[in-house]
């Protein structure tokens, strides 16, 4: 089974280049190809991923990243851009990305990052990781949110900011995935989130990891 991918990109030539790197690899189909989110969004497809731009015309990739899921709940978003500010990254975790790459990642890196997300990680560069760390530690203060949460539950929650799977966390902390689920649900019950990407916006924000 093949995970279906949707791409909203105004750059032609880049936008045929991932759809045909995707189709020509096992494992993944682009079902759809769009030059603007209002032509997506017209014609929203049946996609377990999608790849959105930032800078479109008309509507943003940002801005239609709620309107994306108000359509398609289930369906990932993975932001492909050329927009590293700190401020545009962060935003587009607050309105629900799933995860952030710059277009200059290399293809393999594109691939696995799609699969990541769409078993329920989170990825993102090391390089755009450290940016949002960085701006937050110095802009925002500390709050006692990560009081409530256990050291076990912030060593999971920081392994979800770098984007890790439940695979993956299972793998580094040496417990089980039943185990790794149970901690992911403890720390959305006491952060108040209910998403991985709502959990990254606030451990980021808050700077519990």
């Amino acid at each position: 089974m093949s995970i279906k991918i949707a791409i909203v990109e105004d750059h032609n030539e880049y936008r045929e280049s991932i759809a045909f790197i995707f189709n020509n690899t096992e494992g993944f189909e682009c079902t759809a190809k769009f030059s603007s989110m209002e032509e997506a969004l017209s014609e929203l497809p049946k996609a377990d991923v999608f790849l959105l731009d930032i800078n479109l015309p008309g509507i943003s990739g940002i801005e239609g990243i709620g309107k994306i899921k108000q359509k398609s709940p289930t369906a990932k978003i993975l932001m492909l851009t050329v927009q590293e500010d700190n401020n545009t990254i962060f935003n587009a975790i607050l309105s629900g990305a799933d995860g952030y790459l710059l277009k200059k990642t290399s293809p393999i890196r594109i691939l696995q990052a799609v699969e990541d997300v769409y078993a329920g990680g989170y990825p993102m560069t090391p390089i755009t990781a450290r940016q949002i760390l960085d701006f937050f530690k110095k802009n925002f203060s500390v709050t006692k949110e990560d009081e409530k949460l256990t050291e076990r539950e912030k060593e999971v929650l920081s392994l979800i900011v770098q984007g890790r799977t439940n695979d993956e966390i299972s793998e580094k902390l040496f417990i089980s995935l039943i185990t790794v689920r149970n901690h992911i649900a403890h720390i959305y019950e006491k952060l108040h989130v209910h998403s991985k990407a709502q959990a990254v916006a606030k451990a980021i924000r808050e700077r519990i990891v």
